[in-house]
């Protein structure tokens, strides 16, 4: 391909390299708390199976290669995050399981229950309230949240503090180049605006606020930097060059999600094996939709989007099937029942299509619908596993907690 072929520029993006290595992605969708209970769900039953264990020891390394990356947006990065700052505490390697579970429970279901507790953003009066406060109040509504998330999770950690391996990469999308802009250990990168490799510029909470700036009301997450912050010439070539002002020192971000709502694309590039948890939203009919100018164009907005998402899930299940890749794909909106496993957990399909649509937002969940989401997203995700990545592992004998689904 030419030095101008945007496709080209971005296959060939340094540190990705050129074809899949033997190892384990696993990509974590958007969706506000609803995503982020979602996937801790998932996880919790990926640590159960010592499947987020990193080392060559691991026991899916022999077929599968072990966990090299997690790639994650929106509500995603936010579980993601706490996870990649407190992993060496998650045990994650430990034959045990009762002391991998006591660990993963204490460093990281235990807090994110916690923040889902509380009203950060959302359409709830007091989340609500809490937007209205930050627009009127100096200062902008993603740094309210940015704030949030230190105090509640991440402290004063930077990206510098996050595990080495396995490598997270907490996205974001650049909507003055229209790229994904990426936070890792290693790197801040935007393929056209060029790379930072001092990470501790930016702290944990700021990277995972910017993944997480729902557009519009916690959107954009503007972050400046000095041009000589960035390695000479890191930015694309020729007409997709981007590295000059203002695009490298004052950067306009928004929610990973609107580049790339599964997450994916990084993990793809890097990883044979892909475990994919999607908690997006099913897209939803709508007897009669609004006239006007506004409601008119946010639901074309949303037609957009659901189709756009809807190509990648089949793409990525097509490629499954052609052995393009191995993995597996489970979703806050499937059905247990499709999933070809003899012993599933007992799930109501009534209850399951109804945590699907948990308002996408910051905003307090109760106790309730917390187990039940953690629950869901831990039973389907073992259905995916059992069902396309190994179908001999065991079925775990009942859900983390009693409420079920």
């Amino acid at each position: 391909m030419s030095s101008t072929d945007p496709v080209g520029e971005i296959s060939t993006e340094p540190a990705e390299v050129a074809s899949p290595e033997k190892g384990i992605g696993l990509c974590l969708s958007g969706g506000g708390f609803r995503a982020m209970l979602f996937h801790l769900g998932a996880i919790w039953r990926l640590q159960e199976l010592r499947l987020l264990d990193s080392t060559a020891s691991a026991p899916w390394a022999v077929d599968h290669g072990p966990l090299i990356r997690v790639s994650s947006v929106s509500g995603g990065s936010i579980t993601a995050g706490l996870l990649a700052l407190r992993w060496d505490k998650c045990l994650t390697n430990h034959a045990d399981v009762q002391a991998r579970m006591s660990a993963f429970v204490q460093q990281i279901v235990a807090p994110i229950r916690e923040m889902s507790g509380r009203n950060i953003a959302g359409t709830n009066f007091e989340g609500a309230l809490n937007v209205i406060k930050d627009v009127l109040l100096p200062g902008s509504v993603n740094e309210h949240v940015t704030r949030a998330y230190a105090k509640f999770l991440y402290g004063s950690a930077t990206l510098a503090d996050m595990t080495e391996s396995p490598r997270f990469v907490i996205n974001a999308s650049n909507l003055q180049s229209g790229a994904l802009w990426r936070f890792t250990r290693r790197y801040i990168r935007d393929w056209r605006v060029g790379e930072i490799k001092d990470t501790s510029l930016v702290s944990l909470a700021q990277a995972v606020s910017a993944s997480s700036a729902f557009p519009p009301p916690l959107s954009p997450a503007v972050l400046k930097f000095k041009e000589s912050d960035y390695t000479p010439q890191s930015g694309g070539s020729g007409t997709y060059n981007l590295q000059r002002r203002p695009f490298t020192t004052r950067v306009v971000l928004s929610d990973g999600g609107v580049y790339d709502n599964l997450g994916l694309e990084t993990a793809w590039k890097n990883c044979g094996t892909v475990l994919v948890s999607d908690a997006g939203k099913p897209f939803a009919a709508e007897e009669s939709p609004g006239i006007n100018w506004v409601s008119q164009g946010a639901r074309v907005i949303g037609v957009i989007q659901a189709q756009v998402r809807a190509l990648r899930v089949r793409d990525l299940v097509d490629s499954y099937t052609r052995k393009v890749r191995r993995g597996a794909y489970w979703g806050v909106g499937s059905r247990i029942a499709s999933y070809p496993i003899p012993t599933p957990l007992p799930v109501d399909p009534a209850r399951s299509a109804k945590l699907a649509l948990v308002t996408t937002d910051l905003a307090e969940k109760s106790e309730e619908t917390q187990e039940r989401l953690i629950n869901w997203g831990y039973a389907i995700c073992d259905s995916a596993l059992r069902s396309w990545v190994n179908p001999t592992l065991p079925a775990p004998p009942s859900f983390p907690y009693p409420r079920g689904v």
